[in-house]
């Protein structure tokens, strides 16, 4: 009964530092948003409050809250705040699963850097993102805004269509690697599950998954709502989309959610094909088990942030697609690649086993 309580604050020492890393990369995520922008573009970018700016997000901060808050007098009050703080909450809720690094043995315990490993980690990922489509929904309907709701509608139907596309890549790597806990898939990238002596850590799950890869991260700019795939807040014609009579921290929290979902969909990515905190020769080093568990931990948020920079990279080079354009892609290309995708990984396994 003693060990309970220690196992707790092992949990909630890394809930907390889960969500303050989460928060704490969506708020200068901001501020490389901008930097990455001026880089490809040939200007500064942000560069007064601080050295290089890096008190911008700060600065963005303090603006956020002290803006009037503002509801609509034909606005649902209820579900107006419903909205923001549901996607807020889905974004961060899906770190739980997701494992950041192998285990610390610190005064003789054993202590794995991951809220929970559940065996149907992958399901409960698509569960909550699923969830985080009500929150755009919720907010844009609140609104009694035409164009809000126009954007809601906007990002609920490709959502959902690019789940489905989603759901079906993910089939095929379940196929491959036999389970659905995500950290189980993390730990067969080191190699024991294809036999790889030489190149341990490196068995990267893309490498027999590279179409099932595309469609995800394909998928993943959509579910974030990133360009070319931004329709549900097109400002060309939709002012400013499902967020458009939110003022203060209630559009903070919308904006901050978006940032946590790159970020958590850049974690996912880099878990599921990237190998997560798997680096090759991660057994040549002759190092303590906390010294590699460390270094794996760096390895990981270093896929993470480069996912992050091609989130941003995309976004600031290529033009947003027209909304038919964006379902054709989602409903005749994706989702028959993926049932094709399905078909050729059985029909490998199946001559291969």
């Amino acid at each position: 009964m003693e060990i309970l309580p220690i196992e707790v604050i092992d949990k909630l020492v890394i809930i907390v530092a889960v969500f303050g890393i989460s928060l704490v990369i969506a708020m200068y995520s901001t501020l490389a948003e901008r930097k990455v922008s001026a880089f490809l573009q040939d200007r500064i970018g942000p560069n007064r409050a601080g050295i290089f700016g890096i008190f911008q997000p700060l600065a963005d901060g303090v603006k956020f809250f002290m803006k009037e808050e503002i509801i609509p007098a034909t606005a649902d009050k209820g579900l107006f705040i419903l909205g923001p703080s549901l996607s807020m909450l889905t974004a961060c809720m899906t770190s739980a699963v997701i494992p950041w690094g192998d285990t610390l043995e610190l005064f003789g315990r054993v202590i794995p850097l991951q809220v929970t490993d559940i065996n149907i980690a992958v399901l409960y990922v698509f569960a909550v993102v699923s969830i985080g489509v009500y929150g755009i929904m919720i907010g844009g309907w609140a609104s009694n805004n035409k164009f809000s709701l126009l954007g809601a509608l906007r990002a609920s139907s490709q959502m959902i269509s690019y789940e489905i596309a989603m759901g079906l890549s993910i089939v095929a790597l379940i196929m491959t690697t036999g389970t659905m806990s995500i950290g189980e898939i993390v730990y067969q990238q080191g190699g024991e599950l294809y036999g790889i002596g030489a190149l341990d850590g490196f068995a990267w799950n893309v490498f027999y998954q590279p179409l099932g890869f595309l469609i995800f991260m394909i998928c993943a700019f959509a579910e974030c709502n990133r360009t070319p795939f931004d329709l549900p807040e097109c400002e060309a014609e939709l002012v400013g989309g499902y967020h458009t009579e939110y003022s203060s921290m209630k559009l903070g929290f919308y904006l901050f959610a978006e940032y946590i979902n790159m970020f958590i969909s850049s974690a996912i990515m880099s878990a599921l094909y990237f190998g997560g905190f798997n680096f090759p020769f991660i057994d040549k080093l002759d190092l303590s088990h906390n010294w590699e568990t460390i270094i794996g931990v760096g390895f990981f948020f270093t896929k993470i942030i480069a996912f992050i920079f091609f989130f941003m990279w995309i976004r600031w080079t290529l033009p947003r697609f027209r909304y038919d354009q964006l379902m054709r892609l989602g409903w005749k290309i994706l989702i028959p690649l993926s049932i094709l995708n399905i078909i050729i990984t059985g029909l490998v396994l199946l001559l291969t086993l």
